[in-house]
């Protein structure tokens, strides 16, 4: 099974609690529907089931460990950040692997043809300068 399949439910996960963020008390309920809530508890944990599990290539090598999920602006999960080399996290090589190139075998991670070198070889994924939203502006009562 492609990890794009599974990771949908994080994905929806996403769009759920960025709507929650927007909700307010006494417009609408604060609760989600009995559809997400099955879609919820199907789905994974990011932390528990993906995030700092190791990545093996074809030949069952640990070739490093996913590190962080990029989600798209349509809000889908487009990217593993995948850390090799390094130890305990001290001078990793991070480099972005599309999320369909990732499958799932036995609850482990596999990148096809991937080695630890290939990956070191690749450029390293740097993280773009998101802009913050900017602050809202109190109401003053009049």
């Amino acid at each position: 099974m492609k990890i794009w399949q599974s990771v949908t439910v994080a994905t929806l996960i996403g769009a759920a609690s960025m709507g929650a963020q927007a909700q307010v008390a006494g417009t609408q309920p604060l609760s989600v529907t009995v559809q997400q809530s099955q879609a919820l508890l199907q789905g994974w944990s990011a932390k528990k089931s993906i995030l700092g599990k190791a990545v093996y290539n074809d030949k069952n090598e640990k070739i490093g460990s996913i590190l962080d999920l990029v989600i798209s602006p349509d809000t889908t999960v487009s990217a593993a950040v995948i850390a090799t080399g390094g130890f305990l996290g001290v001078a990793t090589h991070d480099v972005a692997v599309p999320i369909g190139s990732l499958d799932i075998r036995n609850g482990n991670f596999y990148l096809a043809g991937a080695t630890k070198d290939a990956l070191k070889e690749t450029p390293e994924f740097q993280y773009s300068k998101v802009q913050t939203p900017p602050k809202p502006r109190k109401i003053q009562a009049q």
